[in-house]
């Protein structure tokens, strides 16, 4: 029952962090009133973490099921 759970509840975990970190980019660029550049940096730059994580996600699902 653990494990289900465990296993159900960690990606939607996740999920919200990644929800919630890109709401804290968006608010750190409304703040310091980065432009339209600035704003794309911000999330390119540090959203680059996130999606790293979740291309590892990915590449790690395909290899456990014979897609690559």
């Amino acid at each position: 029952m653990q494990q289900t759970f465990e296993a159900w509840i960690t990606p939607v975990m996740i999920g919200g962090l990644i929800l919630f970190m890109s709401f804290i980019i968006w608010d750190l660029a409304r703040k310091s009133n980065a432009g339209r550049f600035g704003t794309l940096m911000l999330f390119v730059v540090l959203g680059a973490g996130m999606m790293g994580y979740v291309f590892k996600v990915v590449i790690t699902w395909m290899m456990e099921n014979g897609g690559v």
